[in-house]
């Protein structure tokens, strides 16, 4: 009788061999279709806040928050927090969902940072919150405030006036050029509050970032495409950073124009 036959050592190398060769080809796929699963997730999460902002406008006559808090940039959160204090995963973009290892209260491409539960602190406590999404403080009804601040949501050319955002940071108001218009040098570079820019032009989605509008649709954004936004009244969408020859850091060379 025929005696049974297992496989050899090299038929079996052979078929390990072919196992991590296909292997090697599905994880980067893989990988991506996870980055695209997690942007979308993302985008649906900002028109959640869509529909907050909207709610927020029409008890207010059309008209955004005042931004007065202690610290201007997460006053939203003081005024939006019952719209969303059941369901806090909200304020976090599946793509960045951790705090920097290190403690830092700001956040970066892949991170979240620390928001205190009440505005008159000035640091994180236990039970304050962690989002990675952010504001354009230019939105805001400041009174006195100047005539750069949008203050209402009828306003012209609404589906090029960004709102809220990806963020490092509680949000921020950029300028086209100077310190609250310059790009960072590397991605995720922190300095201070005042590098307004900075703290929307991380790489969190395949060199973007999703950014709800004025007129409530959700896009994402490529970097350098954020100086074309109308940020406030008077911002130069021709500014500098929109030129041909632009300076741009060496890790944003290759970033769609």
């Amino acid at each position: 009788m025929d005696k049974r036959r297992g496989f050899t050592l090299i038929e079996l190398l052979v078929v390990i061999a072919i196992i991590a060769l296909l292997m090697g080809v599905l994880m980067p796929a893989l990988a991506r279709v996870r980055k695209q699963a997690r942007a979308v997730a993302c985008q649906a999460l900002l028109k959640q806040w869509g529909a907050i902002w909207t709610m927020f406008c029409d008890e207010n006559n059309g008209y955004f928050s005042n931004g007065q808090a202690t610290w201007t940039r997460g006053q939203w959160v003081v005024e939006l927090r019952s719209q969303y204090q059941t369901k806090t995963e909200i304020l976090i973009c599946p793509s960045a969902t951790k705090r920097l290892p290190g403690g830092d209260v700001w956040g970066g491409p892949h991170n979240t940072y620390a928001m205190p539960i009440n505005p008159t602190d000035d640091v994180w406590s236990e039970g304050g919150e962690e989002p990675s999404f952010g504001v354009n403080t230019w939105i805001y009804n400041q009174p006195g405030g100047g005539a750069n601040y949008w203050k209402t949501k009828d306003s012209p050319g609404a589906s090029n006036i960004p709102v809220f955002a990806d963020t490092m940071w509680r949000g921020g108001g950029p300028t086209p050029e100077g310190t609250a218009g310059e790009p960072p040098q590397e991605n995720g570079q922190w300095i201070d509050v005042s590098h307004e820019m900075m703290h929307f032009c991380i790489d969190r989605h395949s060199g973007g970032i999703n950014m709800i509008f004025m007129d409530w649709h959700v896009e994402k954004v490529d970097l350098k495409r954020l100086w074309t936004l109308k940020w406030h009244r008077t911002f130069n969408t021709h500014g500098k950073w929109t030129q041909p020859n632009a300076p741009w850091p060496a890790w944003m060379n290759n970033l769609p124009e």
